[in-house]
């Protein structure tokens, strides 16, 4: 069963995990690198800048600067693509996984207080 939210429950839902977020150890990462974060783990690879800057409609260099900040928290890594050299194909991490996984247990623990 599917429960419809108000645009304030939204908001406090949204509120609720980006405060256990930013309380965590892990990096305070931004909208757009959170953006990029959940297209690269939520939608099947492969993920280029490329791909990324067309689908999230961003410049390649705010993908770039977003990955350079998600890749030091060890969350993505860029790998030279095998098949053809001039791609770098972004993938997951188990760090990332991890972080992700928590991210989910803060916006369901947020859902049961609405």
């Amino acid at each position: 069963m599917t429960m419809k939210l108000t645009t304030q429950q939204a908001l406090r839902l949204w509120h609720e995990a980006l405060s256990e977020s930013v309380r965590s150890d892990g990096p305070d990462l931004s909208a757009r690198q959170m953006a990029i974060f959940l297209q690269v783990y939520l939608v099947p690879p492969p993920h280029t800048v490329r791909g990324l800057a067309a689908t999230l409609r961003i410049s390649k260099p705010a993908v770039v600067r977003a990955l350079d900040t998600l890749g030091r928290a060890d969350y993505t890594r860029r790998k030279r693509d095998d098949s053809d050299r001039r791609n770098v194909l972004i993938q997951r991490t188990v760090k990332g996984s991890v972080f992700l996984s928590e991210f989910s247990e803060w916006v369901v623990s947020a859902s049961e207080t609405l």
